[in-house]
């Protein structure tokens, strides 16, 4: 959630960084409810400073024994204006603060302006993408002997819906314990299973909705909402709370299996495993000190790439445009490998910096040694999304035979695991 103080004074920058994300806001109206809500807010503050002076008279004339029945009379009085006044002051910062739910977070000057993902930046390209010397089979081809089912999977719960069986399903297990081994071994994240079930105020807060609740599974009479992304309960961990600064950056690695609607996203990329509405994920997420905030993007990243190299898959970081960003992002790279099976880039990850945006929604501060509480940076990385690596590793491991020789460092993992 952007500050109503940071649009007042900074206004032409937040219309024109809302308007390059595609979305349209009437500012004039938010900004005309917040005047109103000022002036209310700043009348029963006068009534309340009534009253305090009202009761010190008060406590003075009982205490000289003198009659303060007046006095008492125009305590009631004004107590009843408060009364008045904190209900329509509740009642207009509410519907102010649903107002600016709808506003997205401002993007970084570093992306690229553009309306669409055709304006998006490749800023780095790791390995050569892969060129057989025989037809490239795709995943889906390849997993019929492998262990993926998707028949199977749509007869179970429908389209977009997969099974796994044998190697495939140990394939996938033994992936997520490689990831989520090193990010806890080697990079510092502690792990977390987090719940799978969150309310309606947790998947606000991190910006999924109200925006986006037609791509969301929501569960009625509750009014829980199946994750699609464990990012959504780990960043709510520290919910209405104030860290030290001593303990930031704090560093969590989980993974869930992720559930998502896609409700706008019909006919795109919905061969196989590429697009599907239920799906294995591990995820990063952190918590960090506002001029940290760059550092530590850079280094989430650099987290997340670790994983691609250690698998010696082709990819490429891409800096993604305005009009591609996320709800909640100011900054994002996706990775993307290569796939010779598809002859396409799969995004496999992305790693976002929100900034303050889901902090203040969702009320995590830390508080230095001198001055006054401030809200975390939150950053986040999907690193990496298990049905498209798992395309990943079958398109750029088969021989003409269709087998698949992974590298070591799978077959070391599927032999331990």
């Amino acid at each position: 959630m952007l500050d109503i103080k940071f649009i007042r004074e900074n206004l032409e920058e937040v219309k024109k960084g809302v308007e390059s994300k595609n979305v349209v806001i009437n500012f004039d109206e938010i900004l005309a409810l917040d005047q109103v809500y000022r002036k209310e807010l700043a009348e029963l503050e006068s009534l309340r400073a009534e009253q305090n002076k009202a009761n010190d008279l008060i406590g003075q004339k009982k205490a000289k024994k003198e009659d303060a029945k007046p006095e008492i009379e125009t305590m009631k009085a004004i107590s009843q204006k408060i009364h008045e006044y904190n209900a329509k002051v509740g009642g207009i910062s509410s519907e102010l603060r649903e107002k600016l739910l709808y506003i997205p977070n401002i993007p970084s000057k570093d992306a690229p302006v553009g309306a669409d993902p055709s304006a998006n930046k490749v800023i780095k390209e790791w390995g050569k993408p892969k060129k057989f010397d025989f037809k490239a089979k795709n995943h889906v081809e390849l997993g019929e002997t492998l262990g993926l089912d998707m028949k199977r999977g749509a007869k179970i719960a429908g389209s977009g819906i997969y099974l796994m069986t044998g190697h495939a399903a140990k394939l996938e297990r033994t992936l997520i314990n490689l990831m989520m081994g090193h990010h806890a071994k080697n990079n510092g994240y502690l792990e977390v299973c987090p719940p799978l079930l969150v309310n309606r105020e947790t998947i606000t807060g991190t910006g999924q909705l109200p925006k986006l609740e037609e791509d969301m599974y929501r569960l009625e009479p509750e009014d829980f909402f199946l994750i699609p992304t464990a990012e959504v309960p780990v960043t709510n961990i520290h919910k209405g709370e104030t860290l030290k600064e001593a303990d930031l950056p704090i560093k969590y690695v989980s993974f869930t299996p992720c559930f998502r609607r896609e409700a706008g996203s019909y006919g795109k990329d919905t061969k196989g495993l590429s697009r599907v509405h239920q799906f294995d994920k591990v995820e990063l997420v952190k918590f960090v000190k506002p001029e940290d905030s760059e550092k530590e993007h850079e280094l989430l990243l650099k987290d997340a790439e670790g994983i691609l190299q250690m698998l010696e898959l082709p990819y490429r970081v891409v800096l993604l445009s305005t009009g591609d960003l996320s709800f909640a992002g100011h900054k994002c790279y996706d990775l993307e490998v290569w796939a010779p099976g598809q002859n396409a880039w799969l995004e496999v990850s992305s790693c976002s910096n929100f900034t303050d945006f889901q902090a203040r929604r969702i009320g995590i501060k830390f508080k230095r040694d001198k001055g006054k509480p401030e809200f975390v940076h939150t950053l986040n990385a999907s690193g990496v999304a298990l049905p498209r690596l798992v395309i990943a590793l079958w398109e750029n491991y088969q021989d003409k035979k269709g087998n698949i020789n992974y590298p070591n460092v799978v077959k070391e993992a599927l032999e331990k695991f």
